[in-house]
């Protein structure tokens, strides 16, 4: 086990490490496969290929799961890195948790696929899932950064096109604000071992792909979000990303929503992806997986 002093030391380690050079799209998603590649899935759940209206994804299905309840997930990575198995331990071990069937989705990324594309995809997702039977009372749809963007995204846009909404949201430090102003930008900026400032610029620009940046689908700090379900949202409060979290969950309020904000002290962005070693990791996720299942209807 680590304790999160060690974790930032480690991630601010490689990031002097990786120098001034800004890194290719290429470079950059090898780094997060290489990162990620040894980090270990639930070993009580079968994981597998498959697709989920026509899109890429894993289905990971718990030894243990309680039928008919559903987890839909959004990995992160700036809308431009990441797959399903870069998320793979942290996704296994929340389903495992939260007895439920998982679809782990390959949304598009950018910049092969800019705005709307991810979104497109989340909805056409979605409707597969309530299309092939699952119970919008029995599903939880959830995200980490630019996957917890995502989730909101596609609610919203999966709301106006009139369909049913599922039991819950549950936001991992997401990134629901693409202008990149907030306050903790700043004032976390020395904090954050993970996000650089120019860094989470690039990825929007790359995203965005000149789409105004307060376009409330891409940033859902700006939309009307009456209607959308309940959110639990995790964030860490070393973290540029901070300020997101609690915009989001102003607005929910605002619009009557039932929001849950949990700032976890000393964390940083995602701290949940460090579950095999990290104690308050392994804490957060089965507090995910609890609120998710008290929230579905089975």
């Amino acid at each position: 086990m680590m304790d999160i002093e060690q974790i930032k030391q480690l991630l601010a380690a490689t990031s002097a490490a990786a120098g001034e050079a800004e890194p290719s799209v290429e470079a950059m998603r090898a780094g997060m496969v290489a990162t990620t590649q040894n980090m270990p899935p639930a070993e009580t759940a079968e994981i597998e290929a498959g697709e989920l209206g026509g899109i890429r994804a894993q289905k990971i299905i718990p030894n243990q799961y309680t039928e008919g309840r559903h987890l839909l997930y959004f990995h992160g990575g700036g809308y431009v890195l990441g797959s399903p198995e870069t998320h793979t331990c942290l996704v296994s071990n929340l389903a495992v948790d939260m007895h439920a069937q998982t679809w782990s989705m390959d949304y598009r990324l950018a910049p092969e696929h800019p705005f709307p594309a991810a979104l497109e995809d989340g909805v056409t997702a979605y409707r597969a899932l309530l299309e092939q039977g699952a119970k919008p009372e029995n599903i939880i749809v959830g995200g980490d950064s630019a996957g917890g963007g995502t989730t909101v995204g596609t609610l919203l846009m999966a709301r106006d096109q009139g369909l049913p909404m599922p039991a819950g949201q549950l936001l991992l430090s997401p990134w629901v604000n693409l202008t990149n102003q907030g306050w903790s930008y700043d004032t976390r900026a020395e904090a954050d071992p993970m996000i650089q400032k120019s860094g989470i610029d690039r990825m929007a620009g790359l995203y965005l792909n000149g789409a105004e940046p307060k376009t409330p689908y891409a940033s859902p700090v700006f939309a009307d979000l009456q209607g959308l379900p309940p959110m639990l949202i995790q964030v860490g409060p070393d973290e540029v990303l901070l300020s997101d979290s609690i915009q989001l969950a102003e607005r929910a309020g605002a619009a009557q929503i039932e929001v849950t904000l949990e700032i976890w002290p000393n964390m940083i962005h995602v701290f949940q992806a460090f579950h095999p070693f990290l104690p308050e990791a392994k804490d957060a996720v089965t507090r995910l997986a609890a609120w998710g299942a008290g929230k579905t209807a089975v």
